[in-house]
């Protein structure tokens, strides 16, 4: 029974896990969109001058990067709100604002792409925090908010004056960061990426949205899209192709890292003075733990 004092929740969680499993029986965790972020957070964490002993991987793309972390000999586990990935990975389903581990238990934790869509983002960076043993490292990347805004848009004009949400709304990265220093990590550092996409297909597009967990998981009333929606915006998605026949998506993806408190570590610039590069963080001097 919910308890009527407590804030009505964003997000359907049993939609959440809904969706992530079927995403995972689509891709084996193998999205393309979910392969850029691992390739780029395996490449940042190369910069990294330590030896981590474990970790814990969040997301359904973990599973190409628990076995790169283990080939370099980090212990690594698996979560994951959805069952069949973790099924797959002898991990542990729950949510990232409801993590189940004790006080310093990992010296990094990798989040990958769900932060997007979690109730409490506050809360899962804070346990996150807790997690962590001092100085160790958060890394995470996720869709944001400058994402899909064509598909956005026409579902917006196919619905007409009936608008309702289809694509759950992302974050942008002035709120990461903020969120990011109020929350206690230290030397945070975020910053986007940003990438056009070509369809040929609207078809292609909803399969790859789909793919990587999305969909309307808003905790609300849900009115599916209508067949005739769809294929009003889909009709509007060919008349938006160009000379090749391929109309132009947009995907933003947000990378952050930041730090466990140490007393060893370096003081942070003053916010805003840009001096502080996320090559710069990363290559930060070991310090004991």
């Amino acid at each position: 029974m919910e308890n009527p004092d407590e804030p009505k929740e964003l997000f359907d969680r049993a939609r959440r896990r809904r969706f992530r499993d079927r995403a995972f029986f689509r891709t084996r965790g193998n999205d393309f969109i979910g392969q850029i972020m691992s390739e780029e957070i395996l490449g940042r964490l190369s910069l990294i001058k330590r030896d981590f002993k474990k970790c814990l991987v969040i997301g359904q793309s973990g599973h190409a990067l628990r076995l790169a972390l283990e080939d370099a000999d980090i212990e690594t586990i698996v979560a994951d709100s959805g069952f069949a990935s973790v099924a797959a990975a002898h991990g542990i389903q729950c949510d990232e604002d409801r993590l189940p581990f004790a006080d310093h238990s990992f010296d990094l934790v990798i989040n990958m792409g769900t932060l997007d869509s979690v109730n409490d983002l506050p809360g899962a960076l804070a346990l996150t925090r807790r997690i962590l043993k001092p100085d160790g490292l958060l890394l995470a990347a996720f869709i944001g908010a400058e994402s899909l805004t064509t598909l956005k848009s026409l579902l917006m004009q196919a619905e007409g004056d009936r608008v309702v949400s289809h694509v759950h709304p992302q974050i942008d990265i002035r709120t990461v960061g903020d969120l990011v220093s109020r929350v206690g990590l230290a030397l945070p550092v975020v910053d986007s990426d940003g990438f056009d996409l070509r369809y040929r297909e609207f078809d292609k597009l909803i399969k790859d949205v789909r793919d990587i967990g999305g969909g309307n998981i808003l905790n609300d009333n849900i009115r599916p899209l209508s067949r005739t929606v769809y294929e009003q915006a889909k009709a509007m998605f060919q008349n938006q192709a160009d000379a090749t026949g391929k109309t132009t998506e947009h995907m933003e993806l947000i990378y952050l890292c930041g730090w466990a408190p140490h007393p060893e570590q370096p003081v942070p610039a003053r916010r805003g003075s840009g001096q502080v590069s996320l090559k710069t963080a990363l290559n930060k001097p070991a310090t004991d733990s």
